[in-house]
């Protein structure tokens, strides 16, 4: 019991249900010695006095303190709840036990019954039970039992299904156990936790079931009276006393509260201690273990442990391989855009989260995509792969995939384009797959449409994918579901999918972020070798610029929807030239820093899309701003191989750029020292 209600109390719902408990244990137990008389002596020249120091929420029609019956109407209330709960659960949790020991013909019989009493209104079987049996608090009483006993044989009847195929429960039949012990040993106790939920929640619909009906005058009658009674006669002042009714609303809301948070963390306090259970008994049993071994190693005995790997190990997979950066017009480039905008409509009108992002990928080349998030990375792939869903609409001036222009295609000639020639590799794998389709028929899918390829010819294809991207067993793997796969497989499935068309550009969207450290080598690794084997340009997009520069031969810094820099990774770390750039490099996290020093921030947040500035978008938080940067943007200029930035004054290691004759004093000023432009 400690190790239940241990856990139960250091939760703050615990605690709020124990407080209100305890607070209507005590109004049940003193309220009607305390309050009796205000509560029940007619005084008529007191009636319907308004709130005052001597009745609180003031009197009703017969003088009356509405505040001390809603205190004193708390025993009766209670009482009923309980005694309707105790019904409902001592008729449908043995119907339901039982119900499950029978055989499947029964089983349908009883399903289809409690089917028909469950779509029946709960509150109309009340109401009938309670005329049939008489208007009162009994006829009440027993009408919610009733009504709600439908549904605690249904639940006991599935979750006792559900235990009941198990093999520890066969097992317990197999060794001679009776019907009632399986069901009370073996799996009343495995249900408990839902069970237990819905009986103290079942305390809640009762106290609504009971006031509802007294409400309707089926229930109390006078001189009772509980809550539901007291708000029918609040109702008839609503219009000129309305605290009237203030009182028992109150007190029938924080009782159905306080008994749903009881059932909440009796749940959760179930579930811990069971945990905690059977750690204690696992590290009871270790350490029975470890004595048994140090006397059997002092006696002599000696034990060999034959330790296996359990696998094959993973070899690395050196993906790294040299890639020439191609001839700037000997090879048209895979990706070609220019002046991409991404706009969505909006009550200012529209809003372009993404505004003329220009750049060109060449063929085997590996670029990634880095920015802060809001930055315009996600939005830009999407409208390069045609993904942007209506109302948005992307434009370009030129957007050109291997040759061909997208922008201008039909609808059919642009899948036959990207659906052949463009792997897309998502966040979250999980969301990507049918969960409904086997990961083999997913992969075969684009060849079976795009290739006609036949059910047999798909198959061997989704092996042969699978293989190549590293994932054992493919032939067993391709009939599985993806929630069968662990995460990293996963994103290689996701990959295999997207290699069985042989793209010529594989854009991996965030690929690593939701795997653990080890995965993510193995993913980017993956990447790289498909790139060095097959000659696939890679287009990463990441927020670590860590990752981008670990894998990348080149960089497209992001912001604010524009691309602000496209530089050679080897000129990230001591040649980029934005601001930006540079802030981002500085954040990455140091291990061989000084831990006595902040890690370096960017100060402020980046513009949203209805708030971008009319100069740069950097401005507002960038220390070498001018009045220029805010009022003009800057164009993506170059700045020698292969080296572009949109800034006005370039960042450089010795010295500074030329000062612009339009900067004020107080420009020239701001940033200070020799590393100013």
């Amino acid at each position: 019991m400690r190790a239940v209600l241990k856990p139960m109390f250091s939760s703050a719902s615990g605690i709020a249900a124990t407080v209100l408990l305890i607070g209507f244990a005590a109004l049940s137990i003193a309220a009607p010695s305390l309050w009796g008389e205000a509560a029940t002596t007619n005084d008529i020249t007191r009636a319907w006095q308004p709130p005052s120091a001597d009745a609180l929420l003031g009197t009703d029609e017969l003088g009356r303190d509405v505040l001390a019956r809603s205190l004193v109407a708390t025993r009766l209330s209670l009482v009923s709840a309980f005694a309707s709960a105790g019904i409902a659960i001592g008729v449908g949790l043995p119907i339901g036990l039982l119900a499950s020991a029978l055989g499947r013909r029964s089983t349908k019989v009883f399903s289809s019954i409690i089917g028909v009493l469950i779509a029946f209104p709960a509150l109309l079987t009340a109401m009938f039970v309670g005329t049939i049996i008489g208007i009162g608090v009994p006829g009440a009483v027993i009408g919610v039992g009733v009504a709600m006993a439908p549904m605690f044989a249904r639940l006991s009847q599935a979750l006792a299904a559900s235990i009941a195929k198990l093999d520890y429960v066969a097992a317990a039949r197999t060794m001679g156990l009776g019907a009632p012990r399986v069901l009370i040993r073996h799996i009343l106790p495995n249900v408990a936790e839902p069970l237990v939920i819905q009986g103290t929640t079942s305390v809640s619909i009762s106290i609504l079931g009971i006031s509802a009906l007294s409400f309707l005058g089926l229930g109390a009658r006078p001189p009772e009276f509980d809550w539901g009674g007291l708000l029918n006669t609040g109702l008839k002042a609503i219009y000129f006393m309305p605290l009237q009714a203030f009182g028992p609303a109150v007190m029938i809301a924080l009782a159905g509260i306080a008994f749903s948070l009881l059932g909440e963390s009796i749940a959760g306090s179930i579930s811990d201690s069971q945990v905690t259970g059977r750690m204690v008994r696992l590290g009871r049993r270790m350490a029975q273990d470890a004595k048994r071994a140090k006397a059997a190693a002092r006696s002599g005995a000696s034990a060999r442990v034959d330790g296996a790997d359990g696998g094959a190990a993973t070899a690395g997979i050196d993906g790294v391989a040299a890639t020439a950066e191609a001839d700037g017009g000997a090879v048209p480039p895979v990706l070609d855009v220019q002046d991409l905008v991404v706009s969505f409509p909006s009550a200012n009108g529209p809003v372009s989260p993404v505004r003329g992002v220009t750049f060109q990928l060449a063929a085997g080349e590996r670029a990634g995509i880095v920015g802060e998030s809001g930055s315009g990375k996600t939005l830009t792939v999407l409208a390069i792969a045609g993904l942007i869903n209506y109302p948005g609409q992307a434009t370009a001036r030129r957007l050109a995939f291997n040759g061909q222009d997208t922008a201008a295609a039909s609808p059919g000639a642009l899948a036959r384009i990207l659906g052949t020639n463009l792997a897309m590799v998502f966040q979250n794998p999980m969301s990507s797959l049918n969960p409904a389709i086997r990961i083999g028929t997913q992969i075969a899918e684009s060849s079976r449409v795009h290739r006609g390829l036949n059910a047999a010819e798909g198959r061997e294809l989704a092996i042969a994918k699978l293989t190549e991207v590293a994932i054992p067993d493919p032939g067993e793997r391709l009939r599985q579901y993806p929630h069968e796969f662990s995460g990293g497989m996963q994103q290689r499935a996701m990959i295999a999918m997207g290699l069985t068309s042989e793209p010529k550009l594989i854009v991996a969207d965030e690929p690593t972020t939701a795997l653990d450290v080890t995965v993510q080598r193995q993913i980017l690794d993956l990447l790289e070798r498909i790139n060095a084997e097959e000659g696939t340009a890679i287009l990463l997009i990441s927020h670590d610029i860590a990752v981008v520069a670990s894998m990348c031969q080149r960089v497209i810094v992001m912001y604010g929807g524009t691309v602000v820099e496209d530089l050679p990774v080897d000129r990230l770390l001591g040649g980029a030239i934005h601001p930006y750039t540079r802030a981002l490099v500085d954040a990455v996290p140091d291990p061989r820093a000084d831990p006595r020093h902040e890690l370096a921030t960017i100060p402020g947040r980046p513009p949203s899309s209805d708030e971008v500035p009319p100069g740069c978008a950097f401005a507002p938080r960038c220390t070498f701003a001018t009045e220029r940067c805010r009022a003009e943007p800057p164009p993506l200029s170059d700045h020698g191989g292969r080296h572009r930035a949109a800034c006005w004054h370039p960042r450089t290691q010795t010295g500074a750029e030329p000062q612009d004759p339009r900067d004020t004093p107080e420009a020239g000023e701001a940033g200070g020292g020799g590393d100013r432009g």
